[in-house]
């Protein structure tokens, strides 16, 4: 299994950036699955959605897609991934650093939603007024932002890493547990998960992830002391990706109030 250590020395940002979310109007299963992502989102955290005052995001990777409707309801956003490269690509797009990468269509295609297209300036910078930190994370501890500690948060979001960081179902299942560890009670988790996934390529490399079936992602979800309130799947699998994927699976759920 592609363990911390390669992904530490080989995991490469911009191959991955440039795989996974080029987003220039041409048709493909990644374009397709980063829209129906940024729509459930949208849907999420848009106007009657959820909302409240802090949000940990984990596992970002080097992208900024997946807080761009969460900033609209979020005032103190925290991004975190455990790759030392990756950190520093969020940290040169939200310093406006020379050949940091261009989010532009992306952001471009949140404001299409919100109804609002012309305003992808003021909402590039709404986000990086949002996101008041950049942290270290690993899903295996149980405090992921050992050393740092937070206050317990409103919502933690986690797009499309958690099936990469674990190795087997039960590391899946303990890795939840110690995010619901992070939240609030009646907190939320707002997850998207690709299921059925063996591997992935960066490049020319590849990193391996742990097959999941929706049944157990599910399962997993509500053991963590969750009640899922939506539940979405789209059949949709990337190009990349071996063949048996079916799809991803967007999550929704609360976190039980103590008894």
């Amino acid at each position: 299994f592609t363990g911390g250590d390669e992904y530490q020395k080989h995991f490469l940002p911009r191959d991955y950036l440039a795989t996974y979310y080029s987003f220039d109007g041409s048709p493909s299963p990644e374009a397709e699955i980063l829209k129906f992502n940024l729509e459930c989102l949208h849907k999420t955290f848009g106007p009657g959605g959820l909302q409240g005052d802090t949000l940990i995001d984990i596992g970002s990777g080097p992208t900024i897609y997946q807080v761009l409707a969460a900033c609209e309801s979020f005032r103190d956003i925290t991004l975190s991934d455990f790759t030392d490269r990756n950190r520093e690509e969020l940290e040169k797009w939200l310093k406006k650093e020379p050949g940091a990468y261009d989010w532009t269509p992306v952001v471009k295609f949140a404001c299409e939603l919100e109804g609002n297209s012309g305003h992808w300036e003021e909402k590039e910078e709404k986000l990086r007024a949002a996101v008041k930190r950049v942290l270290k994370c690993d899903v295996h501890l149980g405090n992921p932002l050992a050393p740092a500690v937070l206050p317990p948060t409103d919502c933690v979001l986690t797009l499309l890493a958690m099936e990469c960081a674990c190795c087997s179902l039960d590391a899946y299942r303990t890795a939840l547990c110690n995010l619901a560890s992070l939240l609030k009670p009646c907190g939320h988790l707002v997850t998207t998960v690709t299921l059925q996934i063996s591997s992935y390529m960066v490049g020319k490399r590849e990193f391996s992830c742990v097959a999941l079936e929706k049944e157990e992602v599910e399962q997993a979800v509500l053991d963590a002391g969750f009640d899922i309130e939506q539940l979405l799947q789209n059949p949709q699998s990337y190009s990349v990706t071996n063949a048996a994927s079916s799809g991803v699976c967007f999550i929704v759920a609360r976190k039980k109030p103590r008894p």
